[in-house]
Parts: C-alpha cells; structure tokens; sequence
C-alpha cells in the first residue's frame, strides 16, 4: 500500500529550481484541514482546547496557521515562550510544560501569563522563591501526575515509573495541599504518559484516571479543579494500511467517562484540554531529498543529500517513515535498498531493506509523515547544515517559512580573530 501526496514530480522540479533539496514542505491545506477535524470532533467535550505541542514543529508560520485553526500552544522552553509571544499566542493559551527548568523560563512564563505546570514537588517552593519579585505564585497552577507502575509506557516516552517527569500519587495530594496554604486560588492536573500511541482506549483510560484523581481530590483537599489536561501522544500512522485514531470515538467515550465521574459528583463543568503535537503536523510534512550516489556492495544503498541531521527519528527510534520516489509512485517495488546520509555513523539511514521502484541517481525522494519532531531535532555533527522549511500554500504557491543554515552560520560562534593570537 502507497501513500499519497499533496504534490506532484513537476511540482517539486519547479520548486527545486529556487531552493535546493534538502529541504522540508508542509502541506498548509492538509494542516488545515486536519486542524479542524481535530477540533470538530473533541468540541464535544466541556470548554475543549489543544495546546499545540510547540516542540514537534517550533516555526511561527506553521504555529499561525493552527492559531488561526484556535489551537493554543504547549511550551517547554523560554524558545518555545517566545514563538508564542510572535504571534499573539499570550495568557492561558500557553501551557507551559518543562522539567530541570531555569529560573528565566518561569518568569518569561509569569510574565506572558502562561498556565505554569509543574513537573516536581520541589519546584513549588524554586518557584515561589523565582517569582518573589514578579507578582509571586500565580494565581492559577497545575501539576504533571505520574502513575508510575499504575499505567504502561512505550519505547519513546518509556515506562512511567522509569521516566523523569512528574509527581507521584502522594505527592500530587501534599503539592495541592501545600498550594492551597500558599493562597493559589485555581488547580489544573495534567499527566503525559505515553507517545505515539493508536490504541485509541488507551486515551479513553488516561482520562478515567484523571477524573478519578479529580473526584479524590475533592474529597480529600476540597479542590474542585478548573480543568484536566490529557496531554498529548496520539500517534501517526506511519506505515501504510495502519489505523489512525478514531477522535470521534474518542471524545465520546471520554465524554461518557465525564458524565460518570465528574457529573455525578458535582464537578461540572471541567474544562478538558490536549497538548497533541506529532498527530497536528507529523503527516504534513515532508523531508524532500535528492538522490546523489548509488552503492553497490553486501548491499544495495541509495545515497542522498540529507542525513539523519535532517530526521533523525529512523536512527534514534528504529522509525519507519514512507518512502516516494517521485515520478516513480506507479512503480514496481521491486528492488531493495537501504537509504542513506552521509554523516559518519552507520545508522545514518532513512530505511534499511526497503522495497522501492528502482532508483537512479539524479531521483528526487520524498520522505513523508515528517511534520513534526523532524526539523526540530536537528542537529549540526559533522558540520551539517539545518535545511530549509517551505510551506505550500492552499493556492499551491510556496512560502519559504525558515532559510537553509549557512557555513557563515554555523561559524558565527567561534572568534577566529582570537584563534590568530592563541597559542
């Protein structure tokens, strides 16, 4: 089974004509249009809102359009605060989500009016000693619960009770118990616990939980929370014929799990909110990619102009990610190959035992499902050079959205004027 495209062979020749692969393209229509199925879906749920998982894809183009679409963002560093800030996304739009934080970062957060959510017991106390000359503890705060051995994890986000982030049980209680005495007048609750998942129960169930922690913590504290956050980690059909998650059946089944929980114990209503990255923009961009060696030794290799600098997902997770070869989509799979960069590494490959048309050197690649955790990971080793961003637009004209790296830029930290007198 194939996967389709928004663009054609001719299209990318044209384009290649002003920008030089590699390059990423992000399909504007696409995102669009799956923004507003995203959103259509979950408004079903009480005061509904996705905070658009910043990190995935940090360009301020792409961060418009889904503002325009009524995303907020989900920040994690004072970089990501600052996007926001660009383009007007201020106040509970932002949540700002980050662990091992700097001081600078929570009072960028302070000041834009971000909702602060904490990831540690400990950092209630870095925090309002942070904020002693900036307004103080904010009047609205929400903790990352971590279930540890209660729920399972996946290889990229790992096993809950293994992994870095948020606070225990116990700790959940004690840090809404220690803020109330501190006068933070409004508690959210947030958990992130798995990634790229398509088990759609799976978010059914993240939700139970919640809501089941928010009945217990009315109970217990009095604390009658202003919102849930099921965070993100809806995964993206990567290989062809898998299933993507079904949102409808999703909101449904969390909305019964609503009317259980949190309107049978007068807790309504309960603002619910997502923080849903990869799923917004990962099958909307593409790792555009010439063909510039072929290699015929113990294997068959397809040597290209970009490298795991470029998407580093297939050596870091073992990721599949599709594979065009443009003008050859009709094709025959009939050969086999493994597809790479050329850094050092020998995992430096976009796909190992590939069947694909047969390749020649001169061929242009599109590597889909690319749009998010792809640009945004990576990384100058060999003296690589990040590549271009582009956006085709719902007219089919194409915006360039960030520039290629240059060798100027990848210098511009080192003092060569110094170089000249040290010894």
């Amino acid at each position: 089974m194939k996967k389709t495209l928004p663009f054609t062979a001719q299209q990318l020749t044209e384009i290649k004509t002003t920008y030089p692969t590699p390059f990423y393209l992000y399909d504007e229509k696409g995102l669009r249009a799956h923004a507003r199925k995203f959103k259509q879906a979950f408004s079903i749920l009480p005061g509904f809102k996705e905070y658009f998982a910043v990190k995935a894809t940090p360009n301020p183009f792409i961060m418009k359009v889904l503002k325009e679409e009524g995303f907020g963002a989900d920040c994690s560093s004072i970089a990501e605060l600052l996007l926001s800030e660009q383009i007007d996304v201020l106040g509970e739009d932002i949540m700002f989500t980050s662990n091992d934080t700097e001081q600078d970062e929570y009072i960028k957060a302070r000041e834009l009016g971000a909702i602060i959510n904490l990831d540690d017991i400990r950092h209630i106390d870095y925090l309002e000693h942070t904020l002693e000359s900036h307004g103080g503890l904010p009047e609205l705060l929400c903790f990352r619960y971590n279930p540890g051995p209660l729920r399972e994890g996946n290889a990229i986000i790992g096993d809950p009770k293994e992994a870095k982030y948020g606070f225990t049980r116990e700790q959940l209680f004690e840090g809404y118990k220690l803020c109330q005495q501190k006068g933070v007048k409004r508690f959210g609750l947030h958990t992130m616990i798995i990634s790229n998942e398509l088990n759609p129960d799976f978010f059914v169930e993240t939700a139970s939980m919640l809501f089941e922690l928010a009945v217990e913590l009315k109970e217990q504290l009095g604390i009658k929370l202003k919102f849930v956050n099921l965070g993100g980690g809806i995964g993206v059909p990567y290989l062809p014929g898998e299933k993507a998650v079904d949102y409808d059946y999703v909101a449904q089944q969390v909305m019964q799990e609503y009317q259980r929980l949190i309107i049978a114990n007068d807790l309504d209503p309960l603002k619910i909110y997502m923080e849903c990255g990869r799923v917004i923009a990962g099958p909307y961009g593409y790792l555009i990619t010439d063909v510039i060696h072929m290699k015929y030794t113990y294997k068959d290799y397809v040597g290209t102009n970009a490298t795991m600098a470029n998407l580093m997902r297939p050596a870091l997770y073992g990721s599949y990610h599709h594979i065009s070869v443009m003008g050859k989509e009709d094709q025959a799979e009939s050969h086999c190959y493994d597809v790479t960069g050329s850094l050092c590494e020998n995992n430096d490959k976009f796909a190992i035992d590939r069947q694909l048309p047969e390749i020649s050197e001169g061929d242009t690649l599109a590597i889909h499902d690319a749009g998010a955790h792809g640009h945004s990971m990576g990384f100058n080793y060999n003296g690589k050079l990040r590549s271009a961003e582009l956006l085709l637009r719902e007219d089919n004209s194409v915006l360039q959205i960030r520039r290629a790296e240059t060798l100027d830029d990848y210098f511009v930290t080192l003092d060569f004027n110094q170089l000249q007198t040290f010894k």
